[in-house]
């Protein structure tokens, strides 16, 4: 499906419409930049869910020069949430409801998913997902529950200070645009989401997080959903062409491994958006795991040397900063 940017701000369309169109462009957007970095393309696989569900777009980069693996996905998909899985999922979305009759709930999900895994272990890897989430009575047709979720994080293996202060201004300049109280807000969800519990660490250095959002009109929602897709690639491009030659070790590729090891763990073992993405019916695997890197590492009771750059990023872990 083709679509134009200026879809997005077309107020007499429904608001699924123009979501859809807003992820259709950035995903376009993003890859660009991405390509720009590395000599390998991205290569398109377009997916169709079952009994007429929608479907949509994985672009991958596997092997390029610059990025080990990247992958950039957008998912348009409906159906039926059986009544088990309104149950499931009435844990993390207060709102959500489900039919009078049988309990069940029509549902509809746009969004955009991506996470790049450069191959130098000074440059970092970089995770961002922006969703829109809505239901409705099968019986009725109307609209039951509504919201929007997510956000952008990034996760170093070498901490660059002035790489987290960056990333982080630019989101916060991308909220500030709307209301100047979500930054900080968002900055201590997403130190307190990517927060992997039986490691005492976060995953990575933050970066701004929510859901559920659904307390203001949906369109201003959907401009700020907009600002913090603007703000993706002048907040990670440039620090990947700052750091992607910079000369490394195999020590210090291998504590690259590591830290992807605990990527893995969160993802697999934490991640709501990984479990929402295996509990919706009929959803797509490959897309929903295109997270994990290409390559990681399990090293047994593994701990830096005090003092070292390994040690540096991971007391900032422990020990979560306000960048900006």
């Amino acid at each position: 499906m083709t679509v134009t940017p200026d879809k997005i701000h077309d107020t007499s369309l429904p608001l699924r419409e123009r979501m859809e169109a807003l992820v259709r462009v950035k995903q376009q957007e993003i890859t660009q930049a991405l390509a720009a970095v590395d000599t390998v393309g991205f290569h398109i696989d377009s997916w169709t869910r079952g009994d007429n569900g929608g479907g949509g777009q994985t672009m991958v980069l596997q092997n390029g020069t610059t990025f080990e693996k990247g992958g950039v996905n957008i998912s348009v998909v409906h159906g039926k949430l059986p009544a088990q899985a309104v149950q499931r999922m009435r844990a993390d979305h207060a709102n959500l409801k489900g039919s009078a009759s049988d309990g069940s709930a029509d549902f509809f999900a746009c969004g955009l998913s991506l996470v790049i895994h450069p191959h130098n272990p000074h440059a970092p890897t970089t995770h961002a997902n922006y969703r829109y989430f809505e239901t409705t009575d099968p019986d009725t047709k109307e609209t039951q529950a509504w919201w929007f979720g997510g956000g952008a994080d990034l996760t170093p293996s070498y901490l660059y200070e002035e790489d987290a202060r960056h990333f982080h201004q630019k989101h916060k300049e991308a909220l500030d645009k709307y209301d100047d109280t979500l930054y900080p807000k968002y900055k201590k969800w997403c130190d307190e989401y990517f927060y992997i519990k039986h490691r005492g660490e976060t995953r990575g250095i933050g970066g701004i997080f929510f859901d559920d959002f659904d307390s203001k009109p949906a369109d201003e929602i959907l401009h700020i959903i907009e600002s913090c897709f603007d703000a993706f690639i002048p907040s990670y491009v440039p620090l990947v062409e700052k750091r992607k030659d910079t000369p490394f070790t195999p020590e210090q590729k291998q504590w690259q491994q590591i830290r992807r090891g605990r990527y893995v763990e969160f993802n697999l073992v934490l991640d709501r958006g990984t479990q929402f993405g295996l509990l919706t019916p009929g959803s797509r695997v490959e897309s929903i795991l295109m997270s994990l890197p290409a390559t990681a590492s399990w090293v047994y009771d593994h701990h830096p040397e005090s003092g070292s750059e390994e040690d540096k990023l991971l007391q900032v872990l422990k020990n979560p900063v306000d960048w900006v």
